[in-house]
């Protein structure tokens, strides 16, 4: 009966990743064969506790709280004090507390921190630790992570996409780069005040696995942050971004990048499966939305020399985003080994945002944080440690043949 119990519980905790390449799927456990804890729910964590272990729920919420309040986010189970020994022992032999081991902390000359992370099972993922101070002197940290080892969405501007997806990452390796980065800050008497699901993969390409890391770091009784203050990312997934709007309170961001379907077909291949008119009318159908209360979806827009940053372009996005609530934040292209694109100009830019707001839209220019050390948008995956498999490099627009020569 208690092996019958424990296979149904690792069930439950196995994820409905989409991909049926089994090289690709998120692990539920470790090497070892023990659970990851990270990979529960507070539901499902007391469950465990109650089926498998024969205890009560409340030991379940005395874990919960060392694992993820502020002032523990303990590294291993003997830590938590006031939990018996014999509970420890067990737990010992059938779980683990962390899912990642931190390889490397690179700094870049702006204070900009990129977090190297090996798996259990092979290679690394990489997170972003981007240093703030508001103009009121407070200081802040936004928390950029991965959802997947690689990524399949092969946007021809990214380097991550050049490694092809590998493995989806299961809730518990997600978490727990928000864990061991709150540690890092945590010890200089800082915060993780921001997450951002926008580092290696595509966040809806592994949409249980986030759905349900969000409901953890959004918890009232563990990491506790704002609604508003976790954003997932996504390329243009329709049917996972109807599921993400109905599942889960965090923010959404749509990254866009093209104002036509030839131009995003060649920059984002997933535009060929779900197009322009698709992806804005199920934005229209969705915003503003009911859970987590969303007003306005946020779209990033990574502006390219001579492929999508004319004034042409920004007439266009007025009209295409029409009936849409949304802000947009333009994103210089920051540059990489092989790539063939580069950043527009500083002044096409500036006039970029400029015809947007004086139309009235909301528009803001990110900054570039720790390219000297391969950390900012888009550069994500030099320390992967996984072998490189190029996908195949898609073919430009006739109209743009010479815009990345």
């Amino acid at each position: 009966m208690r092996r019958l119990q424990q296979h149904a519980t690792k069930r439950l905790l196995c994820t409905r990743v989409k991909s049926q390449n089994p090289r690709t799927m998120a692990s539920p456990t470790d090497k070892e064969g023990r659970v990851h804890l990270k990979n529960m729910t507070l539901k499902e964590l007391e469950s465990y506790f109650e089926s498998d272990l024969g205890e009560k729920a409340f030991r379940a919420r005395q874990v919960w709280q060392w694992l993820y309040k502020p002032s523990k986010l303990v590294s291993s189970l003997d830590e938590m004090h006031d939990v018996s020994e014999k509970l420890r022992r067990r737990l010992r032999d059938e779980a683990t507390v962390d899912a990642l081991t931190l390889d490397s902390v690179n700094t870049a000359q702006d204070g900009t921190k990129k977090l190297v992370f090996q798996l259990s099972q092979g290679g690394a993922v990489e997170s972003v630790i981007i240093p703030a101070t508001s103009s009121s002197g407070r200081k802040r940290n936004t928390l950029c992570i991965s959802s997947q080892l690689g990524c399949a969405m092969n946007c021809q501007f990214c380097f991550t996409a050049k490694m092809g997806l590998h493995k989806h990452l299961s809730t518990a390796e997600i978490v727990d780069q928000v864990v061991q980065a709150q540690r890092l800050v945590g010890a200089e008497g800082e915060r993780i005040s921001n997450v951002v699901f926008m580092g290696m993969g595509e966040p809806l390409h592994n949409p249980d696995n986030v759905i349900k890391a969000t409901e953890i770091l959004l918890h009232k009784d563990g990491i506790n942050l704002s609604h508003n203050k976790v954003t997932v990312s996504t390329s243009g997934l329709v049917p996972a971004i109807r599921q993400f709007c109905r599942e889960s309170s965090a923010m959404l961001a749509v990254s866009l990048n093209a104002t036509t379907d030839d131009v995003r077909n060649w920059i984002m291949p997933v535009n060929r499966k779900h197009d322009l008119e698709e992806l804005m009318q199920t934005l229209r159908d969705e915003f503003p939305r009911g859970i987590g209360g969303q007003e306005k979806v946020f779209f990033e827009y990574v502006m390219l020399k001579g492929v999508n940053d004319t004034l042409d372009d920004a007439k266009r996005l007025l009209r295409l985003t029409a009936g849409v609530p949304c802000k947009v934040n333009l994103i210089p292209f920051n540059a990489h080994d092989g790539s063939e694109f580069k950043s527009s100009e500083r002044d096409d830019v500036l006039a970029f945002r400029d015809l947007l707001a004086n139309a009235g839209m909301v528009c803001t220019i990110r900054e570039s944080r720790g390219d000297d050390r391969m950390a900012a948008c888009g550069q994500l995956g030099e320390g992967s440690g996984a072998g490189r498999r190029a996908p195949p490099r898609t073919r430009p627009p006739p109209r743009l043949e010479l815009a990345t020569c």
